[in-house]
């Protein structure tokens, strides 16, 4: 212990004579460290970490497959991870594997408190929630069973502790306050503890409220006793010595039994649905220790890739700090040799070497862990673009990261040792002892030329993925989603917030649509149900006469309805029939378009479609009623990388005015400049009326950029992260070579006296770099292809191993090189022959 004390005190003297290196150094690796630590964060918040709940590896979420009707309601997430709740409460009172089985779901309220309104994210959730989790308030009370067990008998809420922060500044005292949801009022019993946020990983709800309660929370759609609507996500917890395959099979023929009760309540049932509906249908238990997370999905793997390429940042960031510490090696020949010489052991002196490292990765992990906080904090505000949502993870570096950067720190401070400590391994005491003036070996030169030649292949791999991200942004940017999106200004309104009855939707909603179109510079105004491009799905299952499905094939398509005008206000052209108007209303036959897929898919093309009737809900029992008298082209709805679904579109005038429509999201097309238009709808609907909650009032291009912060931030970081590598190995090359022409003074001396021109000279000192160049690239090339097929999910629109960005690539890579090696070349040019054959 003592000699290792001993050694670093020495490591601290000897960095401080050095500054200028010391500086650089430590600059180099706190970029690699720095950046790794701020996306390790993410991802460990992500991917990685358990839920801060009660033994969390007994956790399990429930999954089915096989036949399904109905109306299924998602946030994300795979399909099959939806349940109805007369399901959920049959599984929670029916089986004998679980402690405690809860539902979720999450959803958007309005909150108005002192008069103050606004929109927030809640979660609805079964009143044994917080319990079966084992979450424990941070003031006052969670939810217990009695808070849900009638509709709309217990309007309390439950507030998040980053909520009650914001909004009620900690307040204890809101405690059994009264606050309005949905102009309902509420009463607040609790806070949930500061750890816990949802169990859904990547949502931040501000209140949670039970689920008997959904009526004020959903104004307009209640779907508590209805076993065809699929909307939420149950969890479960195993009881003691259970494993989630035991209580799988145990569980099968309770789901049987569920599934066979409610086939029975369905009339006219073909066998094939039967089949697929009873005895092809199976319930899963997956592993849930780590929550639910859409979130998940949808960033996982860029996170995977971002933290792969920045890993490479730190070999060649380790990389270039073990040329510069060979460099600086070259100058302790001597001092290393006298040790030999003095009777110092090998382990001794590389132990020593390998402190001095230590130093430099643990001075570079210290200002890295200063720097991944404020790098952390800007990639989750340009991952979480939501307007209304609070960003779910922590940039403060915790425990786990703090040890992470120490790890990474002590591996590149270990890692980087190890060159010069090979230099030093054997070295020659006579030969070195004689010299006058340090020299370098063959052998070190060598070192250093694999270094490099590591670093440029390394920049390449990195450049590649580069320039496949931002070709895959510029082709995202660039894709033609069937309609005009420019100048197009959308909001939502959910009258239910500022407490408007159901029946009194359809109403509001052409009055909003009149005072928009009444607007300067409008061109066109209208509604849907279903918003374009913001990754939401309203599908419902359909039966079209004569049509028999293929095997497996679902019987969805995506459902919207909407107001008259609507493809006007899109842009979106008819390819045969008419439009909607205001003349089909709830007393006049019922009427939809469909888009080109649907037609194509079910009777062949637009013309055959036209006339054609169907049915919603897809039950024998469902009369198709639904007459088709329009067919539009198709366009992108999801998000810009999924292809046009079959879609419906049904005038919202004839919706049942009981059940209404409990939200809509308006679209303004006009001739004014999107700032200006705006601001004169915020105005207008303020006129309309004040309690009126707009959400996310933003134009369609705004939209469309906010969809694609993932794929940009992953373009920007792949960018920087290849620039950064290959500066750090133009530096790492330049340095090479300027030692090695200083090193062959005397032989360059020698060949200009016996008449080498001075294009010679040059050319000698570029063979060397294309020869490093050429040996990089030729490594570099194949991996860059094998590596690239782990891209392809993340591309759109071009080829993992597209030829013109492999190409372009190898061509910077080449002029960056040729760039780096101008200056020693000059220099070797102009050495003086008489000066050098002196030089020794």
């Amino acid at each position: 212990m003592e000699s290792l004390l001993q050694d670093a005190r020495y490591a601290v003297r000897q960095l401080a004579k050095s500054p200028a290196f010391t500086l650089t150094a430590i600059i180099t690796l706190a970029l690699g460290i720095g950046a790794n630590t701020a996306i390790y964060s993410l991802l460990d918040q992500v991917m990685l970490r358990d839920l801060p709940v009660r033994n969390p590896q007994e956790l399990v979420m429930l999954s089915c497959e096989g036949s399904d009707q109905g109306r299924l309601s998602t946030y994300g997430g795979d399909d099959t991870e939806y349940f109805s709740y007369p399901m959920y409460r049959d599984l929670r009172d029916k089986n004998s594997v679980f402690s405690g089985v809860v539902a979720t779901d999450q959803t958007e309220i309005g909150v108005a408190w002192h008069n103050q309104p606004e929109l927030v994210y809640g979660e609805l959730v079964s009143g044994n929630y917080f319990d079966v989790l084992g979450v424990k308030p941070a003031a006052g009370r969670l939810f217990v069973q009695s808070d849900d067990e009638a509709q709309e008998r217990n309007p309390v809420v439950v507030l998040s502790y980053a909520y009650w922060q914001r909004r009620f500044g900690s307040d204890p005292r809101v405690v059994n306050d009264t606050i309005l949801i949905n102009s309902h009022p509420f009463t607040v019993v609790g806070v949930a503890p500061p750890g816990f946020r949802s169990f859904v990983v990547g949502a931040a709800p501000d209140i949670f409220a039970p689920m008997m309660m959904k009526p004020q929370i959903t104004p307009g759609w209640n779907d508590l006793d209805n076993r065809r609507s699929r909307w939420l996500n149950v969890i479960a917890r195993l009881k003691p010595g259970i494993t989630a395959s035991q209580a799988e099979l145990r569980l099968a023929p309770v789901w049987h039994s569920l599934r066979e009760d409610e086939l029975k309540g369905m009339s006219h049932v073909t066998p094939k649905f039967a089949s697929g509906f009873l005895a092809k249908s199976r319930l899963h238990l997956l592993h849930a220790s780590q929550g639910f997370s859409p979130l998940r999905e949808q960033i996982g793997t860029p996170l995977i890739i971002v933290m792969s390429m920045v890993g490479l940042v730190v070999l060649i960031a380790s990389a270039n700090v073990a040329s510069l510490l060979m460099l600086r090696a070259a100058g302790r020949v001597r001092e290393m040799s006298v040790r030999y010489a003095l009777g110092a052991s090998r382990l001794r002196v590389v132990q020593q070497l390998v402190i001095e490292g230590l130093v430099l990765g643990l001075g570079g992990g210290i200002l890295g862990i200063a720097i991944a906080p404020v790098a952390t904090d800007l990639l989750m505000r340009k991952i979480f673009t939501d307007s209304i949502a609070q960003i779910p993870f922590s940039s403060v570096p915790d425990r786990r990261i703090l040890l992470f950067n120490f790890a990474v720190s002590f591996a590149v401070g270990v890692l980087f040792s190890l060159a010069p400590g090979l230099q030093f391994w054997r070295p020659d005491l006579m030969q070195t002892l004689k010299q006058q003036i340090t020299t370098s070996s063959g052998g070190q030169l060598r070192l250093r030329r694999v270094s490099v030649a590591v670093q440029m292949g390394l920049s390449l791999l990195l450049l590649f993925g580069a320039g496949l991200f931002m070709r895959t942004l510029h082709n995202l940017r660039n894709v033609s989603v069937g309609f005009a999106t420019d100048h197009l200004v959308g909001f939502g309104v959910e009258p239910g917030y500022a407490g408007y009855p159901t029946d009194q939707n359809p109403q509001l909603y052409k009055r909003i649509i009149d005072t928009l179109a009444a607007l300067p510079g409008s061109r066109s105004a209208s509604a849907t149900s279903d918003p374009e491009l913001s990754n939401n799905d309203s599908r419902s299952s359909i039966g079209i006469p004569g049509y028999i499905p293929g095997e497996n094939e679902p019987m969805h398509v995506e459902w919207s309805e909407i107001s008259p005008g609507y493809f006007a206000t899109l842009n979106l052209p008819f390819v045969a029939g008419r439009d909607l108007t205001d003349q089909d209303t709830a007393t006049s036959a019922k009427v939809v378009v469909v888009n080109e897929s649907f037609a194509r898919q079910y009777f062949g093309d637009a013309q055959r479609a036209l006339g054609r009737n169907f049915a919603r809900g897809g039950g024998p029992e469902d009369k198709p009623e639904f007459q088709i008298v329009g067919v539009v082209q198709d366009a992108k709805h999801r998000n810009l990388r999924a292809a046009a679904e079959k879609t419906v579109y049904q005038p919202y005038t004839q919706v049942n005015p009981k059940l209404g429509i409990a939200a809509m999201e308006f679209y303004l097309r006009t001739r004014q400049e999107p700032k200006q238009a705006m601001n004169s709808v915020r105005s207008a609907m303020q006129n309309l009326d004040s309690k009126l909650v707009l959400d996310t009032l933003e134009t369609m291009d705004q939209q469309i950029e906010n969809d694609l912060s993932t794929e940009s931030i992953i373009a920007f970081l792949a960018v920087s992260f290849g620039v950064l590598a290959t500066f750090l190995a133009a530096i790492g090359l330049y340095g090479v070579l300027a030692y090695s022409t200083t090193q062959r003074t005397r032989e360059i001396g020698i060949r200009m006296a016996l008449g080498a021109s001075r294009s010679s000279v040059v050319q000698m000192i570029l063979r060397e770099v294309v020869w490093l160049a050429g040996i990089s690239v030729a490594v570099a090339l194949p991996t860059a292809l094998f590596l690239s097929h782990y891209l392809r999910s993340q591309l759109f629109g071009i080829s993992n191993n597209d030829p013109l960005t492999l190409m372009g690539v190898v061509i910077v890579v080449a002029a960056v090189a040729m760039l780096a090696s101008m200056l020693p070349a000059r220099r070797a040019a102009s050495v003086n022959p008489t000066t050098a054959l002196r030089y020794e």
